[in-house]
């Protein structure tokens, strides 16, 4: 089996290198100049199978569906991945609206800033609306929310309620509803979440590759690290390694007392013998994301880092037992949390000092959420981080988290857990 060590035979100056390589360079160019563990690495772009035409007409079927539950009449999409999953159209959010209405009973349509009809029209053909949308224009003097109040209005909607997703910003929201007073606005949330948050076979594939990439791609880092190295050296080895397997990925690196900050710190860091890494970063397939963190250790840990290692990797797993469907979401926090505070780091937030997991999909933090209150019982196909942690202030943090799906029978990560401190990619 290999081992981060055996790599250590690679030259300084071909590791450094490595880490200086611009990203997307070629890897005829490149390949020279980089760590043996990274060569070994071989591009996985072509196992990515995408969302089918048909898969989105379902999923407009579905919202149209939970639209008559909820007694809402349409939704409003705006840039962001709620459109994406619905039309397979991929725009940013800026100060010009460019939105999407689904009805419930009727035709969709779209208003776009006119000089982007074509970009829009281009997009709109790639997906469930090709064939079945109103395309409306305004000019840059022009008011987009007269539009929206326009094509409800052709469609029997004077009245009633209209969902808006929940990233829509204010400006756009309240300029529909200054021209739509007898609409009622009210969250999409239960529409879009109603949808997204019980993923596809194919869904989950996607999700399964990204995991893998991800995981694959920490491995070949932790396996060109040394001593010297900065936190921006393993980073962007990690995000090589994305590359060379086919698909844009990184992590965010923090050192020793850093690793107490779940989320880290932008001070300067350097890595030496004995010092403890903390890797938190993923990909995207196809629009799907993975979520993995890694804690492990250049050298010897102490006794009392592998003792919270263990803690911590014992809630983790009691996290994944408790979860199967039926079970509310905060019961899964609650299960990790126990074990923590058994240890003697608890109570409550003490340590750990955030929920033990979050939605994922085509976000990388999405509903639902793991988290005490939070009642929602737990069904099959949904995906979440598992993700406990033990931040120690002035001394060291630990995390271990996979992505994790709910299956018929209970729940299963979608990597490897990490067993060690030394060797955190041995089964």
């Amino acid at each position: 089996m290999t081992t981060r060590r055996a790599f250590l035979g690679a030259s300084t100056a071909a590791i450094a290198a490595a880490a200086c390589t611009p990203p997307g360079s070629s890897d005829e160019e490149n390949s020279s100049d980089l760590p043996a563990s990274l060569k070994d690495l071989t591009t996985r772009k072509d196992e990515a199978v995408p969302i089918t035409l048909e898969e989105r007409h379902g999923r407009i079927e579905k919202a149209q569906s939970l639209m008559g539950a909820a007694g809402i009449d349409a939704i409003c999409l705006t840039g962001g991945t709620s459109l994406r999953y619905f039309t397979n159209i991929a725009w940013g959010l800026s100060e010009r609206m460019f939105a999407v209405i689904l009805p419930r009973t009727s035709q969709p349509f779209l208003v776009t800033p006119a000089f982007e009809r074509d970009r829009a029209m281009e997009q709109a053909q790639t997906g469930p609306l090709a064939d079945q949308v109103e395309i409306m224009t305004w000019e840059e003097h022009e008011s987009p929310y007269q539009l929206v109040a326009a094509g409800l209005r052709s469609r029997g909607i004077v009245s009633g309620r209209l969902g808006i997703e929940e990233t829509v910003r204010w400006v756009f929201s309240d300029g529909i509803a200054a021209e739509t007073p007898a609409i009622a606005l009210t969250s999409a949330t239960s529409i879009t979440a109603g949808c997204r948050s019980v993923k596809s076979a194919t869904e989950l594939a996607l999700m399964q590759l990204a995991s893998e990439v991800t995981l694959a791609a920490y491995h070949a880092a932790w396996s060109a690290l040394r001593e010297g190295m900065t936190q921006g050296d393993v980073a962007r080895l990690v995000r090589e390694a994305h590359d060379r397997l086919g698909f844009a990925g990184g992590a965010g690196v923090q050192v020793g007392e850093y690793s107490a900050l779940p989320h880290g710190s932008v001070t300067p860091q350097t890595i030496r013998e004995g010092t403890i890494l903390l890797i938190d970063g993923g990909c995207k397939v196809e629009g799907y994301s993975s979520d993995l963190s890694r804690t492990f250790i250049l050298g010897t840990p102490t006794q009392r880092m592998k003792d919270v290692f263990d803690v911590e990797l014992e809630a983790q797993s009691a996290a994944l037992a408790a979860a199967r469907p039926g079970v509310p979401c905060e019961a899964v926090d609650a299960a990790a949390r126990a074990v923590i505070d058994k240890a003697g780091f608890g109570p409550g937030y003490r340590t750990f000092t955030h929920r033990v997991g979050h939605g994922i999909g085509m976000d990388g933090h999405e509903w639902p959420y793991l988290v005490k209150g939070n009642t929602l019982p737990l069904a099959p196909g949904m995906t979440f981080s598992d993700e406990p942690g033990i931040y120690l202030p002035g001394e060291f943090g630990i995390r271990l988290e996979d992505d994790m799906v709910i299956t018929e029978d209970g729940a299963r990560l979608m990597t490897p857990q990490s067993t060690s401190l030394e060797t955190p990619f041995e089964a």
